[in-house]
């Protein structure tokens, strides 16, 4: 299989798809690897390592989308992308249609193949630090979602010292929760009750609510941000499927903040690309697997080989196969087993 990987050009995003040791793995399977020029500059891989791997470096993005059958890529494509897809191409990234129309017709007008991964500090806020200081109480941290987006952050702050409350709408979840984590955790039911009793005296809120292949749920509204205490911080992990705050749009590393009713609101739609190498590394080790089968079985016979592969096909060649996208924008849902 012809395999491209262009360098990202969403704003200040400066991870790649594959890594030289990656590519390497591709090329021993007989596979052929274009590299875009300077793809990989921002996470440490100059284009000498992926030569040295045996791919192939290309001048422009251009070349790298008319030539490749299969597409790598860290993030969705954005505008300028889309009339670099064509029909038939598989394009193998993070996709989060269900907060992007725009981009869900681009694709479908395409005819790509569009297989989503799913793995699926600021300035301006009250003054509060974290953990306290002897004799000063800690900060509040709430924590919305008990996945491993929340349970990692509430590990983080409550090893600042910090209180946290972590939510979930599961019983199971809150009962493993409650075992792992430290004391200076309480976790609690997620109802709209909880939520607001939580918001109220926070910090710091941190929004980790996915709800794969579709939008994130809105469980802070805007008139809920007038109970929350001033200069409160609010950090809306799930920004890419829409978030889970009323109030959250994407920002970029540049400007990452802005304020709605006195909340600072942090909502960098690719945080991990402020620290590109380790997340690359990240990305990467769970990702190639994947794609190492696509490539060795196309697309379809990968998919219906494995069904962790085949649950991320969102639209296929026209035809929206995954019911969250489908049901944001009210878009026919096509049978996957039958295009299979």
């Amino acid at each position: 299989m012809l395999i491209g990987v262009p360098k990202e050009i969403k704003t200040n995003e400066n991870r790649v798809a594959l890594v030289p040791a990656g590519a390497e793995a591709l090329v021993a399977g007989g596979h052929t690897v274009m590299i875009e020029t300077g793809a990989g500059v921002g996470s440490g891989f100059p284009d000498g390592t992926y030569q040295a791997a045996g791919a192939a470096i290309l001048p422009t993005a251009d070349e790298v989308w008319q030539r490749a059958e299969m597409i790598m890529k860290v993030k969705e494509p954005i505008a300028p992308e889309w009339p670099r897809m064509r029909r038939g191409q598989v394009i193998y990234t993070y996709f989060h249609f269900a907060a992007a129309e725009e981009l869900t017709r681009a694709v479908i007008d395409s005819g790509a193949v569009a297989i989503a991964k799913y793995l699926e500090k600021v300035f301006g806020g009250s003054g509060i630090l974290l953990g306290g200081v002897p004799g000063v109480a800690p900060g509040e941290v709430v924590i919305i979602g008990g996945g491993v987006v929340g349970i990692n952050a509430a590990k983080m702050a409550a090893g600042l010292g910090a209180h946290v409350t972590i939510l979930d709408i599961s019983l199971d979840r809150l009962r493993y929760l409650d075992d792992v984590l430290p004391a200076n955790v309480d976790t609690t039911y997620s109802n709209r009750h909880n939520i607001l009793e939580a918001i109220r005296r926070a910090d710091l809120v941190i929004g980790a609510v996915l709800l794969p292949g579709a939008k994130a749920p809105n469980l802070v509204k805007r008139a809920d941000l007038k109970t929350m205490k001033p200069g409160t911080v609010i950090v809306d992990v799930a920004v890419d499927q829409g978030g889970c705050v009323e109030t959250i749009k994407p920002t970029t590393h540049e400007n990452p903040t802005y304020f709605v009713d006195g909340i600072l609101h942090y909502a960098v739609a690719n945080m991990p690309g402020g620290v590109p190498r380790t997340s690359t590394l990240a990305l990467t080790n769970a990702t190639l697997p994947y794609g190492l089968k696509l490539a060795k079985h196309g697309w379809r016979a990968a998919c219906k080989a494995d069904p962790a592969l085949g649950l991320g096909l969102n639209v296929v060649e026209g035809k929206v196969v995954y019911p969250g996208v489908a049901e944001a924008f009210r878009l026919p849902l096509a049978d996957v087993a039958g295009i299979l």
